[in-house]
């Protein structure tokens, strides 16, 4: 991967409101594939006391967000499919991949899975974007 991109990400990342609002950490970024992690807080309960799925959902896009950006080229969500399949407990360590499974020029496809601090299964989420022709307005 191209360390200016990277670098860029990275501190782009760092900065954004939205990722700060949420905790979201950036880990790892590599062409195609990202690590973003996020504590499950109080405030991202819903009317159950369960993680809200907008709150996982937040997470997932992020990673979503990074991998498919992280060639250095502008991307735009065009469907994410999401799965809910447990919900964290309180306090939980949350970890979302995303993994890029195909590429073309104008679409690439993910596979995103969130996991929680013990491995468990939390959600699962495949997306596609459509790849613009431009490069990251913050390079």
């Amino acid at each position: 991967m191209n360390e200016k991109v990277r670098k860029a990400i990275f501190k782009k990342v760092s900065e954004e409101p939205f990722a700060k609002k949420f905790g979201l950490q950036l880990i790892e970024v590599h062409e195609g594939y990202a690590k973003v992690e996020m504590v499950f807080t109080p405030d991202m309960e819903n009317m159950f006391g369960m993680a809200h799925g907008g709150a996982i959902f937040s997470l997932i896009d992020a990673a979503f967000e990074i991998a498919s950006n992280s060639h250095g080229t502008m991307a735009v969500a065009l469907n994410m499919n999401i799965n809910y399949l447990d919900s964290p407990e309180k306090g939980a360590m949350l970890t979302a991949e995303a993994r890029e499974i195909n590429r073309t020029k104008k679409t690439a496809a993910y596979n995103i899975i969130v996991t929680d601090d013990k491995n468990n299964l939390i959600a699962s989420c495949q997306s596609i974007v459509y790849r613009m022709e431009k490069p990251l307005p913050f390079l």
